[in-house]
């Protein structure tokens, strides 16, 4: 029995990690006390990773459909051969644009992977490449693009006096506002040096119980919230005036347009109370240093681009950036993260480039192209119709918009590969399924945390960190399953493909090694690798160069407040404000928002027997007093309806959420919101996102 270090692979948390080894096995993980990033800390979920690894359900072998429809096991030769020959028919028949690929969850943690499936879209010449990215918060990145980089990045949260979370739940999810590196601790050790925490969510979540003040919203109305608390900041003039002058352009068009916003008249629809919304707004805006962020709910629920920018504009009037001659908590080790320097970075595009998607006048964005009409691409015959998708560590089927017609546009396909370690909803309808090697089974390195600054304040790593792991077990004997990066490289080579990455071509006659891509990957890192790879426990690689530099004096850059999409988008929310309460559909009189579960994530690990003992199933939560008005008990099977779609649950009472709310998570197979989403008539113009949360339901008994 032997221990060794590890790399979490779970989540974009990437915990470190203690393995023991046993002939060859992985038997037990904890984390990693010596760990100066994570100093100990793990989830349920990492502490069960290597469930994964020997699970039965595991696709060791590729599966091919047969002319009967069902799986049978083919070795990985014959089914990549088959998979070329199938890809190149139809890129003969139909161009470049009849194949897609779509990147989940699961498959970010791979920069090799990542590397060679780019190098392989590259060399058909597709741009239809999609990712989870514009499905789970494509707002950030779209609304940092209309507002502007900060070349010195955010404020600390080791030296933050407030934080303000709206819709998220980082005890839970990992994820915003406070750094996802053993949060809890971060967050206790904050609050007894002083910080103040403001959420804004409509449950009582994990993380707003820990709160100085909580406004428990309606869902939806994060907007108005948002665009109330600017106003009492400007109006009694909370605001960083000499920041605001000297870095931003439209703080007065921002103040006209937030002007109408009231706290009386948004307390109204919002369903909080006006003295609250003005303590929330002087509470932050009369700190010295801290941020706000935004997590998954709100982001899906309208007006989902418009509420980050908010965020944004929050942040900037109020000089929530490191300025210059202040130290900034991290600039990369693997990636330059930010300039280093103290101004507005160049603009760039938002949206309306690229590639221009066949249906409601979608084109490329900053978060990628926009996923939720993936599935019209496929359905809509003419030129330029998908025939070919490739989906990596993903499950379209429980995580895109409109779960039927997903269903119908994946067996329309003329070839679906899916790369994934199980037999997926999304796999079981497949061509051919090819099971991955996993996490423990590759080398690894922490490069996703500081890949994801363009996703909120306060991500990434807050101090210069960086892992390597290598590989720590062989996969089970007599398996046939590749590392992701091979899968591209090896189609490369039946098809003729020359495959290159950043302009340097591959070897296609010779693999490399997982070590040599990780190596190009991070070519220009500030840290050599072979340096990191000398610290087993990770380590904390101090920049020389810590403090942010002042902006040249004609540098011609600003942080945008007014941005013209954003305040037209703004002003007609404003318009409906006063009849926004009225507007409850007395039909679909619930409201439901979606969350994460602590013992899954997304739709990965449902399967796995530690993790299935604490949740078998996706409840759906309802307050008590809602459950009593419709005679609903505990664990009651139910119906939830929206004007688009159904799905069945089972009543789980908590009085932690507000009345008139029903609360799921998204990702499962046996109650999924994915079935109440209407992708078509209503979406964001900008991300393409149709309303995912906040979602006008019924609640019946089942049958």
């Amino acid at each position: 029995m032997t221990e060794v270090t590890a790399i979490c692979r779970f989540c974009h948390a990437t915990c470190g990690l203690v393995a023991t080894l046993e002939d060859g096995q992985i038997t037990k993980l904890i984390g990693d006390l010596a760990n100066p990033m994570y100093t100990g800390y793990s989830c349920i979920k990492g502490r069960n990773y290597h469930e994964f690894h020997s699970s039965p359900d595991r696709v060791l072998k590729p599966l091919r459909r047969n002319a009967s429809g069902d799986f049978e096991r083919v070795t990985s030769g014959v089914a990549l051969a088959e998979i070329a020959s199938k890809t190149q028919s139809i890129l003969d028949r139909y161009g470049p644009r009849s194949v897609a690929m779509y990147g989940g969850t699961f498959s970010h943690f791979c920069p090799a992977g990542v590397m060679l499936r780019e190098a392989f879209m590259d060399a058909i010449g597709s741009p239809m490449r999609f990712s989870n990215a514009t499905i789970d918060q494509p707002g950030k990145p779209i609304s940092m693009a209309l507002h502007g980089k900060w070349g010195a990045g955010p404020q600390d949260f080791a030296e933050a006096d407030v934080c303000l979370l709206v819709g998220a739940n980082p005890l839970v999810s990992m994820w915003g506002g406070i750094p996802s590196f053993n949060p809890a601790r971060r967050l206790h050790e904050a609050r007894k040096r002083g910080l103040k925490l403001i959420v804004i969510d409509p449950r009582r979540s994990e993380t707003a119980r820990k709160a100085d003040l909580h406004l428990q919203c309606l869902p939806g109305q994060d907007v108005p919230l948002l665009a109330a608390m600017l106003r009492v900041i400007i109006e009694e003039g909370l605001y960083d005036r000499a920041f605001v002058e000297a870095e931003t352009e439209g703080f007065a068009q921002l103040r006209e347009t937030v002007a109408s916003f009231t706290p009386e008249r948004v307390a109204a629809v919002a369903g909080v109370s006006a003295d609250d919304i003005v303590a929330a707004a002087r509470l932050f805006a009369r700190a010295q240093r801290g941020n706000a962020t935004s997590g998954t709910g709100p982001s899906m629920a309208p007006h989902g681009v418009l509420m980050d920018y908010l965020v944004l504009a929050l942040n900037t009037i109020c000089g929530r950036w490191v300025k210059a001659g202040e130290r900034m908590p991290n600039r990369g080790v693997l990636f330059r993260q930010f300039s280093g320097v103290a101004r507005a970075e160049k603009p760039r595009s938002a949206a309306g480039f690229g590639e221009a998607l066949r249906v409601r006048g979608l084109t490329d964005t900053a978060a990628g192209l926009p996923t939720a009409a993936l599935a019209d691409e496929i359905l809509t015959p003419g030129e330029g119709q998908v025939r070919a998708l490739f989906v990596i560590g993903g499950n379209p089927l429980l995580s895109w918009p409109n779960q039927e017609k997903t269903r119908r546009a994946l067996e329309s396909l003329e070839l679906l590969v899916v790369i994934d370690p199980m037999l997926s909803a999304t796999a079981r309808h497949a061509h051919y399924v090819i099971g991955p090697r996993l996490g423990f089974e590759s080398p690894a390195i922490t490069f996703g945390n500081e890949g994801i600054t363009v996703y909120g304040l306060s991500l990434g790593y807050p101090e210069p960190y960086a892992q390597y792991q290598p590989a720590l077990i062989e996969p089970p004997a007599g398996s046939d399953v590749l590392e992701d990066w091979r899968i591209f490289f090896e189609l490369g080579r039946h098809m003729g493909l020359p495959l290159a990455f950043r302009g340097q071509p591959f070897d296609m006659a010779s693999p490399p090694t997982t070590d040599q891509l990780l190596e190009a990957f991070v070519a220009k890192s500030r840290v050599p690798l072979e340096e990191i790879k000398r610290h087993p426990h990770g380590a904390i690689f101090p920049d020389p160069k810590p403090l942010a530099d002042p902006k040249p004096p004609d540098w011609p850059h600003r942080l945008q407040l007014a941005a013209t999409s954003m305040m037209r988008e703004l002003t007609a929310v404003a318009a409906a404000l006063p009849i926004a309460a009225e507007q409850i559909d007395r039909d679909y009189p619930w409201l439901l928002v979606t969350r994460r579960e602590h013992a899954v994530y997304n739709s990965v690990g449902q399967r796995l027997p530690a993790l299935r003992k604490r949740l078998s199933h996706n409840p759906a939560y309802v307050h008590p007093e809602d459950a009593d008005a419709l005679g609903l008990l505990d664990d009651m099977p139910i119906e939830i309806e929206s004007r688009h779609g159904r799905t069945r649950a089972r009543v789980r009472l908590a009085d932690d959420i507000r009345r008139g709310v029903i609360s799921l998570a998204h990702g499962f197979e046996d109650a999924n919101p994915a079935a109440l989403i209407d992708d078509a008539s209503s979406f964001d113009a900008l991300s393409g996102l149709p309303r995912m949360s906040a979602i006008p339901v019924r609640i019946l008994r089942a049958g």
